[in-house]
């Protein structure tokens, strides 16, 4: 499905510079006299300027809501990928892509070594959030990765392991 839309955006983007320059040439053939003529080249060459060097769009909505104080993520099977984010603002989010995107938002706080979470809304299953968190040196050693943060229930003892890639959290306390 994405293939497919991906040929379609690309056809697209190529015609509209085709009649770019078609619209430029008349124009100069004209001298640029008329103004609707005029006012369409501006406008063409500013969406596709726009769409050369801002492909993913003017506002960066996930800045918005704040700096970034500790990322944490972990790649499955299938491609699965769990993205665990903590703001400045004591929101987070966590957002979970496979075979569909579920996104959990809540605030959290920090007490001595465990982060503390109050989730704030419930994803599409229904299903509640992590009570807490602790941060541990990692196990396995992957890439630069040192330490792991690790999802606890109330009553659980093994925990669900994300690899931290970024961690500014001792600047926050």
């Amino acid at each position: 499905m994405t293939f497919p839309a991906f040929l379609i955006l690309v056809v697209v983007f190529v015609g509209l510079f085709i009649t770019l320059f078609r619209q430029l040439y008349f124009a100069t053939k004209e001298k640029f006299k008329y103004k609707l003529r005029n006012y369409k080249i501006a406008l063409l060459t500013v969406v596709l300027a726009l769409t050369i060097f801002r492909p993913f769009g003017l506002v960066d909505f996930d800045k918005l809501k704040g700096a970034d104080i500790l990322i944490a993520t972990r790649e499955g099977g299938g491609n699965c990928t769990s993205i665990l984010k903590l703001k400045e603002n004591h929101e987070f989010r966590q957002r979970d892509v496979c075979f569909g995107v579920t996104e959990v938002k809540g605030t959290f706080r920090i007490s001595n070594d465990t982060i503390y979470f109050e989730q704030s809304n419930f994803n599409r299953r229904k299903v509640k959030y992590y009570d807490f968190a602790v941060i541990r040196p990692t196990k396995y050693g992957i890439e630069d990765n040192k330490f792991d943060l690790v999802l606890y229930y109330k009553n659980d003892t093994l925990g669900h392991e994300l690899y931290i890639t970024k961690n500014k959290i001792s600047k926050q306390k």
